[in-house]
């Protein structure tokens, strides 16, 4: 009988542990294959960690493994390749804020209501949003972990994570560096010295940076190791230009940008993807040293894209294109060391049920009531879980927008300010230029149906207000000279 390796074993051969991460790229060869049975799934990982890492802002299209020609991701790819690699998971929101607390709650961001930064903002007058307050009936994840036994901790690059909107709810430990857009680089090492402190114990950890992020850039510069070398240096790739180019696109709907402005942007975002892959390898070393693999599942995933001029925009939040809401998403389990490529469409409204039901926690009826999603874990031992999905954004007061993607390559997009309506079929217009709502009017009446009734049915009437735009910055500057609408 052929020897079944270990989950330690295999990450020794694949260079994750102590030496780093040499891969081969024949390693993976067989993605598809499973090593090893995944019966009893429900009681298999009882009492096994749980990590959930998310890369803040990284577009799956940008991912080697997801079919990126740009080898820039060996790390995370090497983790597709052991786990389960989700290629259609879809976010339910373009931002942070609204997006990541899907996570923890199970719920879309109209049920949590942190759709923006404040709940109040008539200034002098202003509230910030916090989960305990607009829904004080959630229950989020650390709490119900915590609950059962385990320990947790959050370690975060701040922002949007920050504690003060109620991530923190239900954690021990919740570390956010002080200033906005922390690396990666600060909370690694929290990370690691809250495991080591309490590696006897089973724990729930939730790794966070935003290295990868337009407002995030490298301590020691850029190397701009992707830019063309004949690239004549009209943008730098600072925070500061991101900016101004996102907000430009915000005032207008759009910026204009030579194509090799455009090009120079992206091979920026690859720095920042390349040198975050290679903070996490340091991570994975690190944590391979506790001995802890072989009772750890691993969640990677991101609350969601950004775009770069895919259409004539910077940034993210603002619209529902797969650029901001098409996410990777993958499961690594101890036991499998060659996992399977998972081509259903899934949403990250499903992350909580899925962790939940992997470390076989019992839900009770108000948990089970919660949840909006459901466990991915069928789909890992082979079974159908493709699903329509739905994102929402209603990004700084800019704009209200719903969309539903069908199982079957659907897109419809509405956006409820001024009831504009947007088709794509994704199989034949993957990047979203056609809109067909004018060629296929009685799909896209029935898809505005069933978008509405959905929302409806889980206590949201989308009819049922007048959706006004207005002002609710993210950053201070953002206000500055602005008028309330």
């Amino acid at each position: 009988m052929k020897k079944v390796l270990s989950r330690r074993d295999f990450l020794k051969k694949a260079g994750i542990g102590t030496i780093g991460l040499g891969l081969g790229v024949s390693l993976f060869d067989g993605i598809s294959q499973y090593a090893g049975a995944l019966t009893e799934m429900k009681k298999q990982y009882k009492d096994y960690n749980m990590i959930l890492v998310s890369f803040d802002a990284l577009q799956a299209s940008h991912v080697h493994s997801l079919g990126y020609q740009r080898d820039i991701t060996p790390t995370i790819d090497a983790m597709a390749a052991q786990g389960f690699n989700f290629t259609k998971a879809v976010s339910v929101a373009s931002w942070t804020v609204p997006a990541s607390m899907t996570w923890f709650t199970g719920v879309y961001p109209s049920d949590h209501k942190l759709t923006n930064k404040f709940s109040v903002y008539n200034p002098p007058v202003t509230k910030l949003s916090n989960l305990k307050e607009l829904a004080p009936n959630i229950i989020t994840l650390a709490e119900i972990l915590k609950k059962n036994g385990y320990i947790t901790g959050g370690f975060t690059g701040n922002a949007g994570v920050n504690g003060f909107f109620g991530y923190d709810q239900g954690f021990d430990t919740y570390f956010y560096e002080k200033g906005k857009f922390g690396s990666m680089n600060q909370s690694i090492p929290k990370a690691l010295e809250w495991l080591n402190a309490n590696k006897g114990k089973k724990f729930f950890m939730f790794l966070h940076g935003y290295d990868i992020h337009g407002q995030s850039t490298p301590a020691e510069g850029f190397d701009y190791r992707f830019v063309d070398k004949g690239y004549d240096r009209r943008y730098t790739g600072s925070k500061q230009e991101q900016e101004a180019l996102r907000e430009e696109g915000l005032e207008k709907g759009f910026v204009s940008l030579r194509g090799e402005d455009v090009k120079f942007w992206r091979a920026i975002y690859d720095e920042k993807i390349n040198r975050t892959d290679a903070l996490f390898k340091q991570f994975l070393g690190e944590f391979g040293k506790l001995g802890l693999m072989d009772k750890t599942i691993f969640v990677l995933t991101s609350d969601h894209g950004t775009e770069f001029y895919e259409h004539k925009r910077f940034d993210h939040g603002f619209s529902l294109y797969d650029e901001l809401i098409h996410v990777p998403l993958i499961v690594t389990l101890p036991g499998v060391v060659k996992g399977r490529v998972i081509r259903d469409q899934v949403s990250s409204v499903d992350v909580m049920p899925t962790i939940l039901d992997l470390l076989d926690v019992p839900l009770s009826a108000d948990v089970s009531k919660q949840l909006r999603g459901s466990s991915l874990a069928p789909a890992l031992k082979g079974e159908s879980v493709a699903k329509d999905v739905y994102s929402e954004t209603d990004y700084r007061l800019y704009t209200y927008k719903r969309s539903i993607m069908t199982k079957d390559g659907w897109k419809f997009i509405y956006t409820l300010e001024n009831k504009s309506r947007e088709l794509y079929n994704l199989e034949r217009d993957p990047g979203e230029m056609k809109n067909l709502v004018d060629q296929e009017p009685r799909l896209a009446y029935e898809l505005e149906q069933r978008l509405f009734a959905y929302f409806k049915s889980i206590g949201h009437d989308l009819s049922s207000r007048r959706w006004e735009t207005g002002l609710n910055p993210v950053y201070d500057s953002q206000a500055k000279g602005a008028q309330k609408k």
